[in-house]
């Protein structure tokens, strides 16, 4: 536990809880000196509430600036995020809008070390996290604990998953498998930024599901916590969203399916080494078979 180093992921969008959630995260952390936060921080000069001066000359803080125009989708700003990890030992990728427990780094650490003391070299601990209403903090944050579950195919191909609470989570003494991945909550060792990076050339839909098996390919081992460890804003009424503001996203999400496809070998497609040259290198791992 001694100085062990944190690199917090956050990509942003036009978003008023993003300062919010960066004082939270800050405030409850047992050691904030240690976390070194990377924001990719796509904001408009019209919204008068997204200033992040106050943070600019903090040296924990790298803080990418690009204008909410040039942005190419989430998972373009998470693969820029990624080229910015410099060592530390451990990473978190949160969306911008959370709200976090008390002293919620060690106890991610001492999740993640149970882990590798039951024998996973590397566990991934990651979750759909319960929802919190911002403008009634703390009222209304959920005091549970969900997992994920499968929903259904989509006609695109890939998976789709749904939240569902775990009854009883207080009388659980570790972390639950998971199957599936959270963009949103994500916790594990911070070679994760060089091992399975986001593909900047998938948009939105395939992420979860793709990262999940490039993860479990690469040798993680994929957990949901037992304790609540933060809180998400789901609904994010009348918040703008890059797809509102570029019109080209339907164009960018199809693409998105193709490369999904592609890589799981849908649709008779063969996943040959030629064929996989158009996803490298964010293609599957080679520590386990599909």
């Amino acid at each position: 536990m001694k100085n062990k180093t944190i690199f917090i992921q956050i990509a942003a969008y036009r978003d008023p809880e993003l300062i919010p959630t960066l004082d939270d995260l800050l405030s409850n952390a047992k050691y904030p000196d240690r976390l070194k936060i990377c924001i990719a921080w796509q904001h408009s000069k019209d919204d008068s509430w997204d200033n992040l001066d106050k943070f600019k000359d903090n040296s924990n803080f790298n803080i990418l600036d690009i204008d909410y125009l040039e942005s190419e989708g989430v998972c373009w700003a998470r693969n820029k995020i990624q080229q910015h990890y410099n060592g530390e030992d451990y990473t978190l990728q949160l969306d911008s809008h959370h709200r976090f427990v008390k002293n919620w780094d060690i106890k991610l650490i001492d999740m993640f070390n149970s882990l590798v003391n039951d024998g996973y070299k590397k566990p991934l601990i990651t979750a759909y996290i319960p929802s919190y209403v911002p403008e009634t903090y703390p009222e209304g944050r959920l005091d549970e604990i969900w997992k994920m579950e499968f929903d259904r195919y989509a006609v695109e191909g890939y998976i789709a998953t749904k939240p569902h609470s775990v009854p009883n989570y207080k009388s659980l003494k570790k972390p639950i498998p998971s199957r599936f991945y959270s963009a949103h909550f994500a916790f594990t060792l911070g070679q994760f930024c060089l091992e399975v990076q986001h593909d900047p050339n998938m948009y939105f839909h395939g992420e979860e599901p793709s990262i999940a098996v490039r993860a479990y390919t690469n040798g993680y081992d994929l957990f949901h916590p037992h304790r609540i460890i933060a809180w998400h804003e789901y609904t994010r009424n009348e918040k703008p969203k890059q797809w509102d503001d570029v019109s080209t996203w339907v164009d960018k999400n199809q693409q998105s399916h193709e490369r999904f496809r592609l890589l799981f070998g849908m649709d008779g497609v063969k996943c040959t080494p030629c064929a996989m040259k158009r996803l490298k290198p964010y293609t599957l791992g080679e520590e386990r078979t599909l």
